[in-house]
């Protein structure tokens, strides 16, 4: 499998994500440009300037028109994906985190850090269809957890919300009333901050990866845990195959403890595990520092790793991979 190296942000990744057709591929860094990419050949197509902080997430709306991106500069912006123009800035009192679009695009979940004796927070904000309507209030906003969330999403048909961050707590909230309905047993959830959470394709199950060494596979509706895979290294990001029953771990030990410059040391590859058997079923190399950001395209034949190093990698799949039996 040969990878296109796509160099694009001068700092280090924090966040990929396909468009629902798989044709495009996001990119957010630690420099202040998200980035948009051709994702069959890697070609740049352009940038989102605007944000004065590292940008920390983003999620793109189902027709592609409209993409939402976080930021440490204590704002989340809309922008119009095909001529960069930045549509609207929702500004907060503290950095904006995890960024998510509602099935329909007509609400966008955002969380903000605890910052200077605020709380963490989770945002829901009305998505106008003209920009021109959009307003900056909140239609819920719910608190709860302690320490940063890193992750929350939109569960099964929007009727609740998933999160999980510093606290190692998986949490489902109700959307209508706020109210926090589940919190994910303690004996079986994460021992350390729950650093990427990604859903199935149907929303059925979502993965959860931490720095306690491992990644756990939930019930969306229950929050009942259904797997864990085990690694050697804190995990950073995760992704599941929407085409095989495969799962992909990202980590590696936190830059700066890592004391030798081999990239073999630092343990810095994409793991595949077997959904099912939960067992390694191979490796992919190639960065030089911590994974910190993975995703599948829609179409389960290619996938993108994004890590410290500033280099995006897009991997096709040989027809091999295709080839590696399951249960």
């Amino acid at each position: 499998m040969r990878p296109i190296l796509m160099k694009g942000h001068e700092r280090p990744l924090t966040f990929l994500k396909y468009n629902r057709d798989g044709d495009l591929l996001f990119s957010c860094a630690k420099d202040h440009t998200p980035t948009v990419w051709f994702a069959d050949n890697g070609e740049r197509l352009g940038t989102y300037r605007g944000h004065n902080g590292a940008v920390w997430c983003c999620d793109v709306s189902r027709d592609s028109t409209r993409l939402i991106t976080g930021s440490a500069d204590q704002s989340a912006k809309l922008w119009d994906v095909q001529t960069g123009t930045p549509l609207f800035t929702f500004n907060f009192d503290s950095p904006a985190r995890a960024v998510d679009f509602s099935v329909g695009d007509k609400l966008s979940v955002i969380t903000t850090d605890p910052f200077m004796g605020l709380s963490s927070a989770i945002h829901v904000k009305r998505i106008a269809a003209d920009p021109d309507d959009q307003i900056g209030e909140s239609v819920l906003v719910l608190k709860g957890p302690q320490g940063r969330i890193n992750r929350a999403v939109w569960g099964p048909l929007n009727r609740t919300i998933i999160s999980a961050g510093e606290d190692a707590v998986v949490r489902i909230w109700d959307t209508e009333t706020g109210k926090l309905l589940q919190e994910n047993d303690k004996d079986v959830g994460h021992k350390k901050t729950i650093t990427s959470l990604a859903k199935s394709t149907d929303a059925s199950h979502f993965l959860t990866g931490s720095l306690d060494k491992s990644a756990k596979l939930w019930d969306s509706m229950s929050l009942t845990l259904i797997k864990t895979y085990v690694t050697e290294r804190p995990v950073n990001a995760v992704a599941m195959s929407p085409l095989l029953n495969h799962v992909v771990l990202g980590g590696g030990q936190d830059a700066s403890s890592v004391t030798t410059t081999d990239h073999r040391a630092g343990k810095f590859e994409a793991k595949f595990y077997d959904k099912i058997l939960q067992e390694e079923i191979g490796g992919v190399k190639g960065h030089f520092g911590p994974i910190n950001a993975l995703a599948f395209n829609p179409d389960g034949k290619s996938f993108s790793s994004g890590g410290e190093d500033g280099y995006v990698r897009l991997h096709h799949f040989d027809s091999d991979y295709f080839k590696i039996p399951s249960i």
